[in-house]
């Protein structure tokens, strides 16, 4: 029920949410958490374990556990014990059917004694059963519920730094954030809740005097201008040199720290004892929480198992909040003397020594508990039955000890050491620029933690060169022990629950162990535990306990096991970050636009597919653009183009290495077609290489490889240290191809440069000036007419364009796009890489084995070459043509129209595929390229291909090039 406001509550009472759980209508109020709301409507039974689908209630309310895992129609597997209530919520438990109230998986638990431990890896060994196996187990497994017709989330990433990062806003986080920043330093403090406070925030005692100190201490962090305070932000991974992923619910922060503190704090165990995981039975930080920091009552009676003083501060605050104390049962055989004890006692509560749980009741539904057996503890920790006692109560709070939430001072390369006194594992030898303080320094007492805190803080300062490390304060050694060495109470009929997002039981350990699985690293595989959403956080520390006592080994003998990031489940939405594809523009965009341009994405870049014009459909505006070329002269946009230079003494040297032909002999002047292979000698790249001084390359790559390329050349440059410099230049130029029978016309009338065909050859290249703009030519024919690649500075490329467009008008200029372009160097049989090659293709097989020199000293790949060219060949590439009437007033495509990827099938086998097919308007019929076997590739012979139909149509091999065999129209204009 909901109390009164309390002095510490989150909650803004004027704000009332509705919300929906299971079809039922409730409310709570702005600040509630979406399980306190539940409770304090007196819904107890919140989900449903896993295996066993047993009801669940509250356990930690510390995102330490999944027994309230919750979906919406927008998000799945929601925590509710740390998910903000909003209004309007429409919720459901995950992993029921039928809801939590009349889940017909319920009955899984009668058929536990055929489900133990590891019974999945015995249950396939049978091919005849697997099937069965598979079915059933797939439909049991998994929690949420993923619904695809849901727009998907976006959450960017963003980076950030500082001087000292510090990790848990308790006490002792604050404290150290606090030193931090007096002392110089830029600092960030992240906490995973809502607000920062840690356990001061709950764990009050019965008293607010530390509540008044821990909001004195939030104000002066509050006012320091050098701390930023992260809330509802997660450190879930620590990587090298001080690289945190920090998770929030809208984004990912890569933050950068000269030094981190860890503050994390610890997690609070629940004790084993039979049927430890009815609703009601929770931790003693849960109910705290739910008195403190959402004013609800958490139960009307209950019983304490207690091992240690916050234990008797629990009930303190229970008993401020309402609740009948009906017993303390403090494990230890004789309990230290401590003021909350003594506070206790004043009360006139019941307080057993030596005493704990022995079992939990909960009437036939199982959905509260309403009573516990209480008996004497021996001295190994088990049950003294002849001294049993009932005791009725509707809830238990349990404070038996804690676990270190130490994984990022694991994943830092911490080495820790063991603590008899604390009674967990501590940091033995932290690395440099790492910094703990605080219950996960084995630190428990408020003084304590607050000068841990300020230690941690100073040292992590000076660290960053701000303030001295002489001048930290003393922290005194603990002298109490907060945890039980064995908070178990083994009960001969089970249930006695350790990890309760997998189920598994205390029997299931020793089970395990008996099998051979008596490793730490093992056991977790074998059971299971510590690999549910919870990641181990409330069962790790018990399941090593139990395993050390198994073997006969103390807990630092057993060790831990292997704390990898994340630390906490993050979601794919947060990895894969926003979901945005950056696109590059040339600096002709708007002139294509305005000539009616439809983009298509080629990499990073936009380019024009091709040119809309009205009253005509995309085939007919593709086929008049490459006819335009043919008989008249058509411009493309190529600045998309890798562009680079090498220059230096070894320039030559370094392509000669890079690329499968000769440059070393290459004339000042001209240019040459490059290839380049991996490796495994496969084709990864093509461009042009021209010489434009003895020391002075400039060359270019694929449109989708500049990047990839440039990276590629820049590591082996580094590796081989040549006397060169690399230098991409393919966003600084803007490039224009003009191709045509009026090419040379066009390009004339806009420079004084000779063009004549003795003075700038085929293959040449010319730095030139085109319409008063300094440019690069190159006489190259990718689509096989006479042409003119032109390069530019970017920010001259808008005029050149319009230059050559305003010059050509009476000429019949028409821009063509890519579509064309791929038209046109398919007639010339001109490959393009990734679409006539794939990851397989070698040079020879691309028939580039013209362009493969080797016997040059050294390529990259030349090895894996030479050894492919004493193997057979296994395919190759070939030209062919097939007859389909009405092809050539066909606006769309045809049914006998084959596509890229069509098969070629020969005696119900594949023997080959097509890379490239389409109409050439120019040569009146369908041509295309296709990867054969040998035996195929003979001029003349038939190519059976497979529509997608499944029709058969027949193709013919012929002879590359389809289109002037001869290249006469690339060196020579047309009469």
């Amino acid at each position: 029920m909901r109390l009164p406001p309390q002095p510490g509550e989150w909650l803004d009472r004027s704000a009332v949410l509705p919300f929906r759980f299971e079809g039922r209508s409730y409310s709570g109020f702005a600040g509630d958490s979406i399980s306190a709301a539940l409770w304090a409507a007196g819904q107890h039974t919140l989900g449903r374990s896993f295996k066993y689908h047993r009801p669940r209630g509250i356990l930690t309310l510390a995102n330490h556990d999944i027994n309230v895992m919750l979906q919406t129609p927008q998000a799945m597997n929601i925590r509710g014990d740390v998910e903000a209530l909003r209004a309007g919520m429409e919720l459901v438990a995950v992993n029921t059917a039928g809801g939590v109230d009349n889940d017909r998986n319920r009955y899984m638990g009668l058929l536990a004694r055929f489900l133990p431990v590891g019974f999945y890896y015995k249950a396939f060994h049978t091919k005849a059963l697997f099937p069965l196996w598979e079915r059933l187990i797939r439909n049991f497994s998994g929690l949420g519920k993923l619904d695809l017709s849901k727009p998907a989330l976006h959450t960017p990433k963003r980076y950030d730094f500082c001087d000292v990062l510090v990790i848990g806003g308790g006490v002792s986080g604050l404290q150290a954030a606090l030193h931090a920043a007096r002392a110089g330093a830029q600092v960030v403090l992240v906490d995973e809740n809502a607000r920062s406070g840690g356990s001061a925030s709950f764990q009050f005692g019965g008293s607010v005097a530390g509540l008044q100190a821990l909001r004195e201490l939030q104000s002066a962090v509050a006012a320091e201008p050098l701390i930023r305070v992260l809330t509802d932000t997660t450190a879930v991974g620590y990587y090298a040199d001080h690289w945190i992923a920090l998770i929030d619910a809208q984004c990912m922060t890569k933050l950068r720290a000269k030094a981190v503190v860890v503050a994390s704090g610890a997690f609070e165990l629940p004790a084993v004892f039979s049927h430890n995981d009815v609703p009601g039975v929770m931790t003693a930080g849960a109910a705290q929480r739910l008195i403190n920091r959402y004013a609800v009552r958490p139960m009307q009676t209950a019983v304490a198992l207690v091992a240690n003083s916050e234990g008797f501060t629990a009930v303190l605050d229970a008993l401020q909040a309402g609740v009948k104390v009906a017993a303390v049962a403090d494990m230890r055989s004789q309990g230290p003397t401590c003021a909350a004890r003594d506070a206790v006692r004043e009360a006139g509560v019941r307080v057993l020594d030596g005493w704990g749980i022995y079992e939990a009741h909960s009437g036939d539904s199982g959905r509260r508990v309403t009573g516990v057996t209480l008996a004497r503890l021996l001295a190994d920790g088990q049950a003294d039955t002849s001294t049993k006692e009932h005791v009725v109560c509707d809830g238990v709070i349990m404070s038996v000890g804690f676990a270190p939430a130490a994984n990022l001072l694991y994943q830092a390369g911490t080495t820790m050491g063991w603590s008899d006194t604390v009674q967990q594992f501590v940091p033995a030898k932290l690395p440099a620029g790492i910094f703990a303080c605080g219950r996960v320094n084995g630190v428990y007492d408020s003084e304590a933690k607050a000068l841990d805190g300020q230690r941690a803080g100073m040292l992590a300062a000076a660290h960053c060169g701000f303030g001295s490390q002489h001048d930290v304060p003393h922290v005194p050694e603990a002298l109490r022990c907060p945890s039980h060495p064995w908070p178990i109470v083994a009960h001969p009929q089970g249930k006695n629950f350790v990890d309760f997002d997998e189920d598994l039981q205390l029997k299931d350990f020793y089970n395990a162990a008996q099998e051979g699985y008596d490793n730490i690293e093992l056991m977790k595989r074998y059971t299971t535990n510590g690999m549910g959403p919870s990641q181990g956080k409330h069962s790790n520390m018990t399941a090593l306990r139990i395993l050390a006592r198994i073997i006969g080994k103390t807990p630092i003998e057993v060790g831990t096991t292997t704390a990898r990031p994340f630390y906490h489940p993050v979601s794919i939405s947060h990895l894969a970050g926003r979901g945005f594809t950056p696109e590059r523009h040339t600096p002709m965009r708007a002139l294509h636009t305005q000539a009616g341009a439809v983009w298509m994405a080629a990499g990073m870049w936009q380019r024009p597919e091709y040119y809309a014009v009205a009253g005509r459909s995309r085939m007919q505006c593709i086929r008049e653009e490459a006819m335009n070329v043919r008989q008249r002269v058509g411009i493309i946009d190529v600045g998309t183009l890798g562009k680079l230079e090498v220059i230096g003494p070894q320039a030559a040297e370094f392509l000669e290495r890079i690329y499968i032909s000769r440059y070393a002999n290459l004339a000042v002047g001209m240019t040459r077609y490059a290839v380049i292979c991996d490796e495994s000698g496969v084709v990864i790249d093509d461009g042009v290489v021209a010489r434009l001084a003895e020391q002075h390359f400039y060359f270019t790559t694929t449109t989708s490889g500049a990047a990839t390329v440039y990276r590629e050349l820049s590591r082996l440059n580094t590796l081989w240290r040549m006397d060169c410099g690399i230098v991409n230049h393919t966003g600084a130029f803007a490039g224009v191809n003009v191709a045509g029978p009026q090419a040379r016309q066009l390009l004339a009338s806009l420079t004084s440069a000779d063009l004549d065909g003795a003075a700038f050859p085929y293959l040449g290249v010319r730095e030139i000036d085109v319409a008063g703009i300094p440019a690069r030519a190159m006489r190259v024919g990718f689509v096989g007419e006479w042409g003119y690649e032109v390069h530019v500075p970017a920010e001259y490329g808008a005029a050149l364009w319009q230059a050559l467009m305003q010059a050509g008008t009476g000429l019949g200029i028409r821009p063509f796009g890519v579509e064309a372009q791929r038209l046109l160097r398919l007639e010339k049989g001109h490959i393009i890489i990734g679409q006539d090659t794939d990851g397989l293709t070698v040079p020879r097989e691309a028939a580039l084995g013209w362009a493969t020199k080797l016997e040059k000293p050294f390529f990259i790949g030349q090895r894996s070459l030479q050894a492919i060219a004493k193997r057979p060949q296994k395919q190759t590439l070939v030209g062919f043509t097939l007859d389909i009437p009405g092809m050539a007033t066909s606006q769309d495509s045809h049914p006998d129209m084959p596509s890229e990827s069509h098969l070629v099938i020969v005696n119900g086998e594949i023997s080959g595929r097509i890379t490239s097919v389409a109409f050439s308007p120019a040569l009146g019929h369908v041509i295309g390229m296709a990867f054969v076997t040998p035996a195929l590739s003979a001029v003349g012979t038939g190519l059976p291909i497979r529509l997608t139909s499944g029709n058969m149509v027949q193709a013919k091999v012929v002879a590359l090039p389809f289109y002037d065999a001869a290249g006469a129209r690339q060196k020579e204009v047309s009469a």
